[in-house]
């Protein structure tokens, strides 16, 4: 059984130990998005790195995605108080994405992949809707004992991704480590 967030705890999404261990624009610089960039923030939560990754890519597309309508409701107050109007909230399901094939160039996953209990089916619907030439940025839990969390049990190494996602027509551009807590993987897809 994969580990699921609960949406009562949102307010774990945006906190000081959260900034300093991932600070959103820092991240998505790191993992390379360009101003060029249609977005999708697969898993978006309250839109931690959705709001920063809208105001980086400017006019273009930011789709916040999400199972949860509560997490959805906060991006959109969010959206509004920052004054984006390019962020589009979708309500998907967590193996049907519910936007159009090749819709974007650059997708996060961000703590998401351990969730996800049909790894393959998510990963395969995260290729359908990547254009050929896209990147794929995961940041997720290191497979280690770390204070944060959830159990090790229920984390999935970054070697087991990016095989998962070599398998599927997809090479790793680049990893990294965001502190002891965090792995980063840029995939893209092969076109």
């Amino acid at each position: 059984m994969a580990h699921k967030f609960n949406p009562i705890d949102k307010n774990k999404l945006d906190n000081e130990w959260r900034r300093e261990n991932l600070p959103p624009v820092e991240t998505l610089e790191k993992l390379g998005l360009q101003a060029a960039d249609v977005f999708a923030d697969i898993g978006c939560g309250i839109g931690y790195f959705t709001i920063p990754a809208a105001k980086m890519i400017g006019d273009n597309s930011a789709y916040a995605l999400d199972t949860s309508p509560e997490m959805l409701a906060e991006v959109v107050q969010r959206s509004e108080a920052a004054g984006l109007n390019n962020i589009k909230t979708v309500k998907t399901e967590e193996l049907d994405l519910l936007i159009p094939d090749e819709a974007v160039s650059f997708a996060l996953l961000v703590n998401v992949i351990h969730e996800i209990v049909d790894k393959n089916q998510f990963l395969e619907e995260t290729s359908r809707i990547l254009k050929p030439g896209g990147k794929l940025a995961i940041v997720d839990w290191e497979k280690a004992q770390t204070e944060m969390g959830p159990p090790i049990d229920h984390r999935i190494a970054k070697d087991d991704v990016i095989a998962m996602l070599e398998e599927i027509g997809f090479y790793c551009q680049k990893t990294q480590s965001f502190t002891e807590n965090f792995y980063g993987l840029v995939m893209v897809k092969n076109s």
